[in-house]
């Protein structure tokens, strides 16, 4: 039998695509190299806008349509924050609580199952984990945290994820092990709301980091996306003293305006945002911030889009992300009567994304003339040209071109002076 996952969404959700591959593998399934070819088609969903439900309603039609015979499956954050919601091109649905009922239902009789499985979250609920794989064998993205306690008003994750829930620190030890095993030289810790690893078990975050440190083989340890509120001084000096640590820190901003803060139910202020910016910088100079921040949130006025305009200028972030506000059902801003018309919201996100545009370009620039580690973690071609492609310590992505043709490359750190930027990432040679 053959299988094919198509993934919607963050990390998180392409880290637990890759454990139910390598689940399906470890059952004698092969992965299928189209849709077209699967026996089994796995939509694993994201919920977190409006628009992230309509593309995978799409992607279902589409899939329906070009391989009608086999068992289309839906899985993910979808179903599971809205189990009420019709799925008629689906076959089977299930949530992101008991990935098993997946598994079993493949393995077993169809006919046994009900078309639906979907389990809600209940406190006290256990860390599920699925085996971490990836072919590249370079990087491996390590789901260690999933959940979330914080109920910002906007966000319909702690409905499709249940509460903050970590994983044991035996368990821990053992795919750090696993994965150093299999040849990974980076892993990647993530989770729903990573900062909140440990709360549960008493293992610190940072000790998280060390586990996987210390195995054997293991070159680099980098973090996901942070919540700033998580981030105290304890933390990192805890972090600055692993050599392998990658001091990259994408901590999600939201706004640079208290009142809309406010209104968002974040737990920080500006300025306790920025002061910890400053922090981060004074232990890790070499550090990389990156944010997201979302434009046009009701009640977003004018003067508060400016400011926080003036923030991410001031702030100096690597690289922004920016969203339009979209109202997801079953939040409370989806209420708030002080909704922003979509042109305002287009304009302002416009103008933030030329901002961040400019502040990329010149975090890019500010790299040229030096020399940087880098993993190579790809080889590729270019215009007959063979190059690969890695990422320095503080996450830039880089393309490296050999000066000579030697193989062999791969899975190696090594020291790149860097020429140029083009796009999205810096050039260089070795």
């Amino acid at each position: 039998m053959r299988f094919k996952i198509m993934t919607l969404g963050c990390k998180v959700n392409q880290a637990e695509s890759s454990g139910l591959a390598q689940a399906l593998r470890e059952r004698a399934l092969t992965e299928a190299d189209s849709a077209a070819d699967a026996d089994f088609l796995i939509v694993n969903s994201c919920a977190v806008t409006g628009e992230s439900v309509r593309k995978a309603k799409q992607l279902l039609r589409s899939l329906k349509r070009r391989n009608p015979q086999a068992k289309l499956i839906l899985t993910g954050c979808w179903p599971q924050a809205f189990p009420e919601d019709e799925f008629e091109d689906a076959d089977f649905v299930t949530g992101t609580k008991n990935r098993d009922a997946l598994l079993d239902y493949i393995m077993q009789a169809q006919a046994e199952m009900p078309s639906r499985c979907i389990a809600p979250y209940q406190s006290g609920d256990a860390f599920s984990v699925l085996p971490c794989a990836d072919t590249t064998r370079t990087r491996a993205f390590l789901k260690i945290q999933d959940g979330c306690n914080q109920f910002c008003s906007y966000c319909i994750i702690p409905f499709a994820r249940g509460r903050c829930r970590s994983m044991p620190p035996e368990r821990l030890d053992a795919e750090a092990k696993r994965l150093a095993e299999a040849g990974f030289r980076e892993i990647v810790l993530t989770g729903i709301n990573l900062g909140f690893f440990g709360t549960d078990t008493g293992q610190p975050l940072a000790e998280a980091v060390s586990v996987c440190a210390a195995q054997p083989g293991v070159l680099r340890v980098r973090l996901g996306s942070l919540e700033p509120e998580r981030m105290d001084q304890e933390t990192l000096e805890a972090l600055a003293a692993c050599e392998k640590f990658c001091p990259q820190f994408h901590l999600s901003l939201q706004s640079g305006c208290d009142r809309i803060l406010k209104r968002m139910n974040r737990r920080y202020t500006a300025a306790e945002y920025r002061a910890l910016a400053a922090k981060i910088r004074s232990i890790f100079p070499h550090s990389a911030l990156t944010t997201d921040v979302i434009v046009g949130f009701p009640g977003e006025t004018d003067a508060d889009f400016e400011e926080t305009l003036r923030f991410v200028e001031e702030t100096g972030f690597a690289k922004v992300h920016v969203f339009p506000y979209s109202p997801r059902t079953g939040t409370r801003a989806a209420e708030f009567p002080d909704q922003v018309p979509q042109s305002v919201k287009a304009e302002r996100a416009e103008r933030l994304s030329a901002l961040a545009d400019d502040i990329r370009r010149k975090h890019l620039a500010g790299m040229v003339g030096q020399t940087v580690e880098v993993l190579a973690e790809r080889e590729k071609q270019q215009n007959a040209q063979r190059f690969y492609q890695g990422h320095t310590p503080d996450g830039t992505l880089v393309k490296i071109f050999p000066e000579n043709a030697e193989k062999g490359l791969q899975n190696c750190v090594i020291c790149v002076t860097i020429e140029g930027y083009e796009d999205d990432c810096l050039t260089g040679r070795c």
